[in-house]
């Protein structure tokens, strides 16, 4: 039976992930920092859609450990799908290098350290599938979350070209752009309703992306439209504009 495994796996997405993938008989690697949920969500999946589900220990931040803990898993899982993130706060990130590198760190250098040794072995073995969820923020810069969607921003140039690197090993891999999501993440945050996706769209339009081997995906299509203007809006006017 095929495994699949979630890093991040404590998040209203990756749970919602989790659920999907295991109704439809996906074992279930669940990796995160708070092993105690995680044992907590394993159990019920157990229970609920009768898969094998591990709670493991693992810290986006911790980039020395990710070879290891890659290298632990027995068996190897045939999708990854990496969903960690942290939004963080703009005005901090600007003026406190702490939360800046936090922010960094936990949307791309932490993604690409754990998912250099997934693609090694998915390459290795012509087989598997890594998903990447990234963000449509990091499509053009804009002065209230710049810090955030310039890490996506590598973050989605890093799936591109591990993307097309891999292809020819039959490894395929998807970029996910959500754009609004009702998460504990955005929690207190005013969005719009039409422009937001709930996790289960989310985790819905994954599975699909791995069925149908989609390169990239907007969770909500007229997402693909707004940025499609938005990268198109001459500098000049763009700079000047609050966004």
């Amino acid at each position: 039976m095929s495994y699949v495994l979630i890093l991040g796996a404590t998040s209203d997405v990756a749970v919602a992930c989790a659920h999907e993938f295991a109704a439809n008989g996906y074992n279930l690697y669940l990796a995160g920092r708070d092993t105690g949920t995680l044992n907590i969500l394993a159990s019920d999946a157990n229970i609920r859609h009768r898969v094998e589900a591990k709670a493991l220990k693992f810290d986006a931040l911790q980039s020395d450990t990710h070879q290891s803990f890659y290298e632990s898993l027995n068996p190897k899982p045939d999708v990854t799908i990496c969903v960690f993130g942290l939004l963080g706060d703009q005005q901090r990130s600007e003026h406190n290098w702490t939360d800046c590198e936090k922010v960094i760190h936990s949307n791309y250098t932490g993604a690409v350290s754990v998912l250099n040794a997934v693609a090694n072995h998915y390459e290795a073995n012509k087989s598997g599938v890594i998903v990447g969820v990234s963000s449509v923020a990091g499509e053009r810069g804009r002065q209230s979350n710049y810090i955030y969607g310039s890490a996506k921003a590598g973050f989605t140039a890093y799936l591109s070209g591990l993307r097309n690197r891999l292809t020819k090993s039959n490894v395929h891999v998807v970029t996910v752009k959500p754009g609004f999501i009702n998460t504990r993440m955005t929690e207190g945050l005013k969005l719009p309703k039409p422009l937001t996706a709930e996790p289960e769209h989310l985790s819905k339009a994954i599975l699909k992306a791995v069925k149908k081997k989609k390169d990239v995906i907007y969770v909500l299509p007229v997402w693909r439209l707004i940025m499609l203007i938005i990268r198109n809006i001459p500098e000049g006017i763009f700079k000047k504009l609050k966004l």
